[in-house]
């Protein structure tokens, strides 16, 4: 008689799994012992294989709003405001180190995502359309993954001759107000970031013109959108506000920048915020989640479009 006997391997994952996680979806890379899946449009991140090691499956990832679009003012005397950036979140796991944002939430319970062996559904936001002669701008669209939601950026508000006045508004970060004087004070200031509420902030407020129903007079410029790292600036007369400055992070290896604010229109304009946010009428950076560009004489920038990365130990 003999006897059989099975080796179940664990150190090789043992039964039901593998010692690291195995997915499909997106652009794939590769940054040392880390894979990292990158989403410039809607997809589906498939984990095939869950780890067999529970703290590999929770995974590091950073999620970006659309940014908002900027808005035109009246032609030789108000400044549109500028979008502000989509909201950014970003967790780094301790088992795929890189360098991450300031903002970076992995000490926040809430935030962290634990994969397991199933499809999740990637949105990426939109980008905020401009202002035109025949319609307002428009809020950023939100980017999710998991249980994760990063909200799309505020537009820019609009004092144009041309179409109707309209305020900017909440979001990720926080449209900027735009110039000039009006019979609601509200048209000229800047609005809420980090809407609805997480922690760490999403996001900046905007931030108004830098007179609101104190002055008549001509040339008054728009305000700067908010960014993931700061809030748009006011605008002082004759340049317009800049936009908020985004933040930096190298979890697709490389350092790069996100979510910066729009500027706010003026002659001169502001600057856009750093991390993509529009400047002089140029739109937000494309898969940055930047603001666009608010302007007075021209044609407003429309939003930047989001992103989704998300990045595990696979060896």
């Amino acid at each position: 008689m003999s006897f059989g006997y099975q080796v179940l391997g664990f150190g090789s994952g043992g039964v039901g799994g593998t010692p690291f996680v195995v997915a499909t979806g997106g652009t794939i890379t590769c940054s040392g012992n880390d894979k990292i899946h990158t989403f410039t449009g809607p997809g589906t991140f498939t984990v095939c294989s869950a780890s067999t090691g529970a703290v590999n499956n929770v995974v590091s990832y950073m999620a970006v709003g659309g940014g908002g679009g900027g808005s035109t003012g009246s032609p030789g005397s108000n400044g549109g405001g500028g979008g502000g950036a989509g909201g950014f979140r970003e967790v780094a796991s301790p088992v795929t180190p890189y360098t991450a944002s300031p903002i970076e939430g992995y000490a926040t319970a809430a935030n962290r995502v634990t994969v397991t062996a199933t499809d999740y559904t990637i949105t990426v936001g939109g980008a905020g359309a401009a202002c035109t002669p025949s319609a307002s701008s428009g809020s950023g669209g939100d980017s999710s993954f998991a249980s994760i939601t990063s909200a799309g950026g505020g537009n820019g508000g609009s004092r144009s001759p041309i179409q109707p006045y309209h305020n900017s508004s909440d979001g990720g970060s926080g449209g900027g107000g735009a110039g000039g004087i009006s019979s609601s004070p509200s048209e000229g200031c800047g609005a809420s970031g980090n809407t609805p509420p997480v922690t760490p902030s999403q996001g900046n407020d905007g931030s108004g013109n830098y007179k609101v129903e104190t002055s008549s007079s001509p040339d008054n410029p728009g305000g700067g959108g908010g960014g993931a790292g700061a809030a748009g600036s006011y605008a002082l007369m004759p340049v317009g506000g800049a936009g908020g400055a985004g933040v930096t992070t190298s979890i697709r290896s490389c350092g790069a920048g996100y979510a910066g604010g729009g500027a706010g229109g003026a002659n001169p304009p502001g600057a856009g915020g750093s991390g993509g946010g529009g400047a002089c009428g140029a739109g937000g950076g494309c898969n940055t989640g930047g603001g666009g560009s608010g302007v007075m004489d021209t044609t407003a920038g429309a939003g930047g479009s989001g992103i989704v990365v998300i990045r595990y130990k696979f060896q």
